[in-house]
């Protein structure tokens, strides 16, 4: 098909990004995964269920179209993937999709507390707190709705799924890991914060100024 050049590409681009997920203590065993829109068509890759991230290959990488059915592949896609499709079906922008059970971030979740905006590096890539979706079982589409219900009401590319995990979302997969990897960084300072006292908010003005100024000036360009 036209599209498998793209395919291919974004096939290694998600194997590869899995591996930062170990790296930085995301994920455990073969839980989390990372997916990734093909551009200029209806597909977007995922990783396989159950699969051992010391075996993951592009090859193993499987996908599939929009509404979550395998395209192409010979495993399982997998568990999230109604989560992840839904959120490609209803949010255009999105080019990539993470879901981790990373542990900091996870304890916010498991007690269904948002992350307050009280670091600068939380201004800058979440502009304000990082949100709770609501309660969902696995297996449908009610994480996705519970995903794009949430973060359509704020800036954050991250939502702490209660009693689940951490879902991010980015412009392409690579923005989705940087999220995830800062949403953890972040839940993990801020509730040693807490354990010395109540951490101060930052003004909602310096929160919006911070975050214009990382997102549009911070960087190469």
């Amino acid at each position: 098909m036209n599209s498998e050049p793209a395919v291919e590409r974004v096939r290694r681009q998600v194997c590869a990004l899995h591996a930062e997920l170990v790296r930085y203590g995301l994920v455990a065993w073969t839980a989390g995964n990372v997916s990734g829109r093909v551009p200029g068509a209806d597909l977007f890759v995922i990783k396989p269920s159950g699969v051992s991230y010391d075996d993951l290959t592009p090859e193993s990488i499987v996908v599939c179209d929009l509404d979550g059915h395998l395209v192409d592949g010979v495993h399982t896609p997998s568990s999230d993937t109604a989560a992840h499709a839904y959120v490609y079906r209803h949010m255009p922008d999105v080019g990539g999709v993470v879901h981790t059970h990373s542990t900091y971030a996870s304890a916010w979740a498991a007690r269904a507390e948002p992350i307050p905006c009280v670091l600068t590096a939380m201004a800058d890539e979440f502009g304000g707190e990082i949100p709770v979706g609501p309660f969902a079982l696995i297996g449908d589409d009610s994480i996705g709705r519970g995903i794009v219900t949430t973060l359509e009401a704020h800036n954050s590319p991250a939502v702490l799924m209660q009693n689940h995990g951490v879902f991010t979302i980015g412009e392409d997969a690579r923005s989705a890991v940087k999220a995830a990897v800062m949403c953890e960084d972040v839940a993990r300072t801020v509730h040693v914060a807490r354990q010395l006292g109540e951490p101060i908010p930052i003004p909602d003005s310096d929160v919006a100024k911070l975050h214009d100024r990382y997102q549009n000036v911070y960087g190469q360009g």
